[in-house]
């Protein structure tokens, strides 16, 4: 499989590729990770970019797309990819379209995860994370079972600062700006897929029946 991702911050694009991938091997891609991993190893793409994140700086997209294509042609894309949150504007749409025209790749789907505004705040405002080993929780579907003490771990549990409700209100006002106009980007490029996300296992069925994984 070869898919982009979309959907509001909430709507379980994280988790649906984490299921995707154990379904054929398909490697999970984001930005956020693909910048961490080119710093870490110092490319010199890696080293570029540090620059703009030491500074609190959004990462150009020019290097952004450097840092891609260096991704896309290593050899465990070769069994697919899930791009995760990216693209998240136009101009990197029509970039990554170039991008992989100039690979010789083609994608099977820009799948949309449409999760209704109330379900995300009522789902994000309820996570809590371990400030330790990361474990995410939520206090009515899947609490801890001592409050604040994370069960895998007994580190502290939280709520984010990015995960109350003024917070992801801002989010997914800002997403509503600039990246949902990618629906329609993709619909015209003939390659969306509307998926009524009421589940993370009804997305995966979905999607298998499309790309025939």
């Amino acid at each position: 499989m070869r898919l982009i991702l979309l959907g509001a911050p909430g709507a379980g694009k994280g988790t649906v590729a984490k299921l995707l991938t154990a379904v054929d091997g398909s490697v999970q891609i984001s930005t956020g990770d693909i910048l961490r991993v080119a710093v870490k190893e110092g490319t010199e793409l890696g080293k570029q970019a540090k620059k703009f994140m030491d500074a609190g700086d959004l990462v150009p997209d020019q290097l952004i797309m450097g840092i891609m294509k260096e991704r896309l042609k290593e050899d465990d894309c070769l069994a697919g990819f899930l791009l995760d949150g990216f693209p998240r504007t136009i101009p990197q749409a029509e970039q990554l379209k170039v991008l992989l025209s100039d690979l010789g790749i083609k994608l099977d789907a820009a799948v949309n995860l449409d999760v209704p505004r109330d379900v995300i705040l009522d789902r994000l405002t309820t996570r809590r994370t371990c400030v330790d080993c990361g474990a995410i929780y939520n206090v009515k579907s899947a609490p801890t079972k001592v409050e604040g003490v994370c069960d895998k771990c007994k580190g502290k549990v939280v709520q984010r600062d990015d995960e109350t409700e003024e917070a992801i209100s801002n989010r997914l006002d800002v997403y509503n700006e600039k990246t949902a106009p990618l629906v329609d980007f993709y619909q015209r490029e003939g390659l969306l897929m509307d998926i009524a996300a009421t589940s993370s296992e009804v997305v995966v069925a979905a999607i298998r029946e499309r790309t025939g994984a």
